[in-house]
């Protein structure tokens, strides 16, 4: 009988989660995702956070750097390269994009890192492509990418 339970449990979670996802659409480019000298504010659809909003709960802190942006922007993208299951897709020269995929239901999240033109800031926003509920891991995975950069004195 608890095997049965626990069964019912799983399949429930699971479907509770997979009818609350949203199908992704269209893949944005750079110049889409940059509105106005600033990252794209957080749908409500999807799980998500970014450093504008202040007042809301998708707030995340932009990242701050006192070396030259050029190695700023070396230093992350090598951060990068050591997250697990991410890869850059896109970069310019003050632009990342990078993809993450879940661990467990292999779901795509877009990392974006925007260097704003006048000041040593990096703009963070981190969203699921189609999943409203990830128990905060955009959060804790841009904060595991700012501690490596404090980290490597960037």
């Amino acid at each position: 009988m608890s095997r049965y339970f626990l069964s019912v449990i799983l399949v429930t979670i699971f479907s509770f989660f997979s009818l609350h996802s949203i199908a992704s659409g269209t893949e944005l480019r750079e110049s889409d995702r940059i509105i106005e000298g600033h990252l794209l504010p957080c749908p409500s659809e999807v799980a998500c956070v970014v450093s504008l909003q202040e007042e809301s709960s998708y707030y995340i802190d932009p990242i701050s750097y006192h070396i030259e942006r050029n190695k700023a922007k070396e230093i992350l993208l090598k951060v990068l390269t050591v997250v697990p299951r991410t890869k850059v897709i896109e970069t310019k020269d003050n632009y990342i994009l990078a993809q993450s995929k879940g661990k467990f239901w292999g779901r795509m999240d877009d990392l974006e890192f925007y260097f704003t033109p006048n000041s040593s800031t990096i703009e963070l926003r981190s969203a699921s492509r189609s999943n409203k509920f990830d128990l905060g891991l955009n959060r804790r995975r841009l904060e595991q990418i700012r501690l490596a950069l404090k980290e490597l004195n960037v």
